[in-house]
């Protein structure tokens, strides 16, 4: 049966966990019919945090990243933990998990990382496969943010694939981007991206336990040198480095006490609604770009001549240039239909 929208939305603002899967799953979906649903109830939900009583809308967004093996998941499953039964507070978590390049499928397995916090009812988990997308985010994480918050959930921690050349677009759909390294930095220090420490808000060294406090330590204050050589953002938050041990739940209470007081700042600077509007022009900019795409491949003309152009192309008899102009005029003489 078709879903109704506006009874989809009654029950997640209601705080029926199913209804708020059954949202997020039909923004995750790539069928028409399925997308439309979503923008409904995008809309309403919209609709309603605009209606609601101050402070609907104003969960507190965080994002969290990191090089492989470092413990995300440990981590998020801690700090959770800390926010639900130290806090009395509801957290949601959008877990990413990568898509086989091959094979087009992913594991999903977070729940499994979480188990204590997978255990309390004032906890949502939902993993999603990244379907592809780059940023290390699924390609409807933005949506299902705002249906998170609708649903009333205090905090939403946003745990992506891994840190790499394109790990950056969860800095764009939160409030606050916290990066957890390993201790001892040297060489992993030296491996960063620029763009990624440009873009962090809290740097959280993890695992510093088993004997690696010293190191944990020294790590620590090579990444607050580190920082110190990068322009002061025009916010003017100087990105803060902590030392944690998510295993033992060391430390995790201080990261997020960091996140508050990052939070307390950019409220009072005015930036979070700044950031917050700008995330949403570029969230406008990627929908227009993905549909223009869709149009793009789906138009008669260009699944006429893309096979032959791409045989040239692979051939070597004609440039990626040359063909992707003519695919464009093709495009535009049909109609773009």
């Amino acid at each position: 049966m078709k879903p109704d929208p506006r009874q989809l939305v009654d029950g997640l603002v209601a705080g029926d966990r199913a209804a708020l899967a059954r949202a997020i799953t039909l923004a995750e979906s790539a069928l028409p019919r399925h997308q439309e649903l979503a923008e409904e109830v995008l809309e309403l939900c919209l609709a309603h945090a605009s209606h609601a009583s101050p402070g609907a809308g104003g969960a507190v967004r965080l994002g969290v990243s990191g090089v492989p093996g470092v413990g995300k998941s440990t981590f998020v499953d801690a700090l959770g933990v800390h926010l639900v039964r130290e806090r009395e507070e509801t957290v949601a978590v959008l877990a990413v998990d990568p898509t086989s390049p091959v094979h087009g499928g992913s594991i999903l397995g977070d729940k499994t990382r979480m188990p204590r916090l997978a255990s309390d009812r004032r906890a949502f988990i939902r993993p999603s496969p990244s379907g592809g997308s780059l940023g290390g985010v699924a390609r409807a994480t933005r949506q299902a943010i705002v249906l998170c918050e609708a649903a009333g959930y205090r905090n939403i921690l946003v745990e992506t694939v891994g840190v790499g050349q394109s790990e950056v677009a969860v800095a764009d759909m939160t409030d606050c981007f916290l990066l957890l390294m390993l201790p001892g930095a040297g060489d992993e220090l030296q491996g960063m991206k620029r763009g990624i420490m440009e873009l962090v808000d809290l740097v959280i060294i993890n695992k510093a336990d088993g004997g690696s406090e010293g190191r944990a330590a020294r790590a620590r204050s090579e990444y607050e040198a580190a920082l110190h050589l990068f322009p002061p953002p025009p916010h003017g938050w100087a990105p803060v480095v902590g030392v944690c041990s998510a295993q033992e739940n060391r430390g995790v209470r201080e990261a997020w006490e960091l996140v508050l007081r990052h939070r307390a700042h950019m409220q009072e600077s005015g930036w979070l609604h700044r950031r917050r509007a700008a995330q949403a022009r570029r969230w406008l900019v990627e929908l227009i770009e993905g549909h223009l795409r869709e149009a793009f491949l789906r138009s008669a003309a260009v699944r006429e001549r893309m096979p032959g152009l791409e045989g040239l192309v692979e051939a070597g008899a004609l440039s990626p240039l040359r063909a992707a102009r003519q695919l464009l005029e093709a495009w535009e003489a049909g109609g773009k239909g």
